[in-house]
């Protein structure tokens, strides 16, 4: 990482929701949290909406009309076989299938999506902001360009629920 930041580091998740709380009354901000589990609570209070839903909505909706498109293109107008009565357009053939196909494409497009979003590919090396991160902690992280006022209100309001750690 290029830019410096200052952690704060919680043992259990109530005092990491209630310094947050508190921060958010003072109008700060953290630039990110690090929990072992998802709080909703942080989760709402970061804003961070993400969008891979709808993203995951059209990689299905585009498969659907691509595998039915295709289907339909090989068993009626470039390949049409009469084998046992079935008719050219045999629709209710299609279903299992597609369905099973859609399933897939979603989730290798959405894994592909995120995998990009989140800068994540094989022999990347992690960017581990703390070393108790990963040890079942939770891990506030700020800037170190927040401003000396700020720096010291979020100081003082970890000290009470927790560590300041530089």
């Amino acid at each position: 990482m290029n830019k410096k930041y200052f952690t704060g580091v919680f043992h259990d998740e109530e005092s990491l929701v209630k310094a947050f709380g508190r921060l958010r009354e003072a109008g700060i901000k953290p630039e990110e949290v690090y929990t072992p589990y998802p709080i909703h609570e942080i989760l709402d209070g970061m804003g961070n909406k993400t969008r891979i839903t709808h993203a995951a909505f059209f990689y299905g909706l585009f498969a659907v009309i691509g595998l039915l498109s295709f289907m339909y293109y090989v068993s009626v107008i470039d390949w049409p076989l009469v084998f046992g009565g079935k008719p050219f357009n045999a629709f209710p053939s299609f279903i299992v299938v597609t369905i099973v196909a859609t399933i897939l494409i979603i989730t290798l497009a959405t894994l592909f999506t995120f995998s990009v979003r989140a800068k994540i590919f094989p022999g990347k090396q992690a960017e581990i902001v703390h070393p108790r991160a990963t040890d079942d902690k939770f891990v506030m992280l700020f800037s170190d360009t927040i401003g000396k006022e700020k720096e010291e209100i979020v100081v003082h309001i970890i000290q009470e629920h927790g560590e300041v750690e530089k």
